[in-house]
This record gives C-alpha cells, structure tokens and sequence, in this order.
C-alpha cells in the first residue's frame, strides 16, 4: 500500500515531510486537504488529528501526525534506502549531536521564523492586523540566533556534524519563506557558512521537488 500524506499541498509542515518521502525515495499519494474549507476541523480530520492540523500520514493504517516524528519515523523505517538521515543508533555521541541539532531548529529557528510568517501572512490572510513590534522583535531574535548557527557551521558541514540529517532539512519550508518576505539573512553572505550551508540544503532535489507543492 502506497503511503498516503495527508495535508494542504503548499503547507509549510506537508512540504517538510515531502522533502524527507523524496530523500528516502518513498512513494507517496498525496490526500489533499482544503484548509479554505476547514476541512482540517472535520471530524472525520479531527479523529485522526485531535488538534486539527496538517500534516497526517496513513502508512498501511499507521496514523501518524506533527511532520517532525513524521520525518523521524520515516528516515528510521527506510534506514538502508534513499540518504541516510539519521546516524547510527548505536553511536550515542552522533546520536546527541544529531538531538542537539534538531533542539536548535525547534528552540532558535522555528519559533522566530515562523512567527515572521504568522505575523505578515497568516494573520493579515485571517484579517488580523500585523503586530509591527512583534515583527521586529522576532527579525531581530533571529538575526541573533543566526549568529550561534554561524559558529556552528564554521566548524563542520551541517548543524550535526558533517553529514546531512533531518535537522538540517526542518529548516526548509521556513527558511524559504523568509527570502519571500524578503528577510535574507540565509543568502546575503552576512553569514557566510550559514550561507553556505542554506544554499547546499536548498539546492538538493527533493526540496526542489516540493518547494512549491507537495
């Protein structure tokens, strides 16, 4: 049975677990939900996702949500096809290397990132006004925090060390949205190795596969 990804095809959270499906060379149907239509608050969405939100997957009745364990349990299951993307369990250094990584995107990434979308594009979409303080305080975090990213990056490849892991590939659908709201820290050279780095993840296939649609 081919999995099934459940989610709106240009959601930021559909394309990170799209990103890892291509990775690992896993086939995948996409059931497409209409967030217009609230079709995520359905009950038949709801049972499946208590918290009503995208994206879900459905590996041969295996309910799976939050893209984040999505892309884990799917680099573990096909561990030995497409890139490896996890290290090696039983290296419980790399294994906290790569921990740390992933806690760097969730904890100095994401929150700023993804606020600055919330704040200039979901909110005005719902027909909330923008909180311009909000805006700068988040543009300003995170221009810090891309400081402890350049230190990172100085000294190997990628955020874990110096092969790619899903860590790196979390950053994908937020970083990109940064450049459209016309945020460049991640391509002007003002960090050089973040630079570096974000034009080597950006340009592998599978993030140009489902940069624009899952």
């Amino acid at each position: 049975m081919v999995l099934k990804l459940i989610g709106s095809p240009g959601s930021t959270c559909t394309r990170r677990v799209a990103t890892i499906l291509k990775e690992k060379n896993v086939p995948y149907e996409l059931i497409a939900v209409d967030m217009a239509k609230a079709e995520h608050k359905s009950p038949s969405h709801l049972e499946k996702q208590p918290f009503g939100q995208v994206p879900i997957i459905d590996d041969d009745g295996f309910i799976l949500f939050e893209s984040r364990a999505i892309a884990r349990y799917i680099a573990l299951k096909y561990r030995d096809q497409g890139t490896p993307l996890l290290p090696d369990p039983t290296d419980l250094k790399a294994v906290g290397k790569f921990e740390q990584a992933a806690s760097i995107e969730l904890s100095n990434f994401d929150p700023f990132a993804s606020g600055l979308a919330a704040e200039k594009v979901f909110k005005p979409n719902k027909g909330i006004p923008t909180n311009e303080d909000t805006v700068k305080f988040y543009a300003a975090t995170l221009s810090t925090k891309l400081n402890g990213y350049e230190a990172i990056l100085s000294k190997q490849k990628y955020l874990a060390g110096d092969e790619i892991t899903v860590a790196d590939l979390f950053h994908l659908p937020y970083g990109a949205f940064l450049e459209k709201l016309g945020y460049s820290y991640l391509v002007s050279g003002e960090y050089p190795n973040v630079t570096r780095w974000w034009t080597d993840i950006t340009s592998r296939p599978s993030w140009q596969a489902v940069k624009d649609h899952a």
